[in-house]
């Protein structure tokens, strides 16, 4: 018999937070609840790094777990740190989640349309598709933000040459740095550039929450997230915290990489979030000296065949060419660098089909909602 979600709420309401002298799930300690057959996985958040507590907690939960839903169901529990919640909790009077007013309003409220640049690989150009893609919708006269959700690797400083840190506004939120007409924030701007990232997931999600939470975002029309490649714990937290309007995918044309692809649309598809195209990233090459020859490097057209295959529009094809690269590296992105260059065509001419798929999307359906994730087999 399969456990649910409730049963594990139910059974974790009998662990007493020590120091606070409240239950877990009152003081809304736990987070990312997931539960699949007999196996229960959580994050047990806490105000600040205590191994000793973490460990008794865990300990706790666990056995509460086997007396009062089953004795065989296996947990896996990670601690993640949320330092936003200690002065909450160590108030005079700690509030309950019952007692917590209600937020103010939704996270992002403010942006019209919240599109995620996905791959499902590293190393396909997708942090290259995403600067551009901000840029060229800016170009349009929309206002945008882009938040470079891959705290490891992140990309954004460096496409776009900033290394200044973000101000904090009086109410305690980052306010994002403006580059080209584009609202930027990611960890980068946060961190010394030779300074590692060396966090466990739960510390990395908890950052992603902080990112679109604690930012003076204000009114968009469109917010572009760069996220990490792969399936994993980011794109998890993404589509349980923000309503998605839709998901790009970029892959090159070789075979390895769109094998990944495929598996970044079934995961979009399968939580709901409309996929709004696919991109062909370094679809061939083009010599500078040779603008007419094209040399398809890593295979022809395989990300357009993918698209047809799977029934998702297929948004473009972007070749590998030095200046792409050379504005990348150098902080300007192609589309503000030298607009008028082929490769910067390609971009928003892409970018214009996003806006399409969008202008379909939003008149044919409702607006997303967050997702409450439940694995199933």
């Amino acid at each position: 018999m399969s456990i649910h979600k409730e049963q594990v709420k139910s059974a974790l309401s009998q662990v007493i937070h020590p120091e606070y002298k409240r239950d877990l799930i009152t003081l809304d300690l736990i987070q990312d609840l997931i539960t699949q057959e007999k196996y229960i996985s959580f994050t047990l958040e806490l105000p600040r790094k205590n191994d000793r507590l973490a460990d008794q907690l865990k300990r706790e939960c666990t056995a509460a777990i086997h007396q009062f839903i089953d004795p065989d169901a296996v947990t896996d529990i990670t601690v993640g740190i949320n330092i936003s919640r200690q002065r909450e909790l160590e108030g005079e009077q700690p509030q309950t989640s019952a007692e917590r007013p209600p937020q103010q309003e939704p996270v992002l409220s403010g942006v019209k349309n919240i599109i995620a640049v996905a791959s499902g690989k590293g190393g396909v150009g997708k942090s290259t598709v995403a600067a551009n893609l901000a840029v060229a919708l800016a170009q349009t006269g929309a206002k945008v933000g882009l938040l470079d959700t891959d705290i490891y690797g992140p990309s954004v400083p460096t496409m776009f040459g900033v290394t200044e840190r973000p101000n904090i506004t009086t109410q305690k939120k980052l306010v994002p740095i403006e580059k080209h007409g584009v609202h930027l924030v990611s960890m980068g701007f946060l961190v010394d550039v030779d300074q590692a990232m060396i966090w466990r997931g739960p510390m990395v999600t908890s950052a992603v929450k902080q990112f679109m939470q604690e930012v003076a975002w204000g009114e968009l029309d469109y917010m572009i997230l760069d996220l990490p490649p792969g399936t994993g714990d980011i794109q998890l937290t993404i589509v349980q915290t923000v309503p998605l309007t839709g998901a790009v995918i970029v892959s090159t044309p070789q075979t390895v990489a769109l094998d990944d692809a495929r598996k970044g649309v079934a995961m979009f598809n399968k939580v709901n979030v409309p996929v709004l195209g696919i991109v062909e990233n370094m679809a061939y090459f083009v010599p500078d000296d040779m603008p007419e020859k094209k040399y398809y490097i890593f295979g022809k057209h395989g990300a357009r065949k993918l698209a047809e295959r799977l029934e998702v529009p297929f948004l473009g094809e972007v070749p590998l060419r030095q200046n792409v690269r050379e504005t990348s590296d150098s902080g300007t992105p192609i589309v503000a660098a030298d607009p008028a260059s082929a490769s910067a065509i390609c971009f928003k001419e892409i970018a214009n089909r996003v806006e399409q798929a969008l202008i379909v999307r939003n008149r044919e359906s409702g607006a997303t909602g967050k997702i409450d994730i439940k694995i199933r087999p």
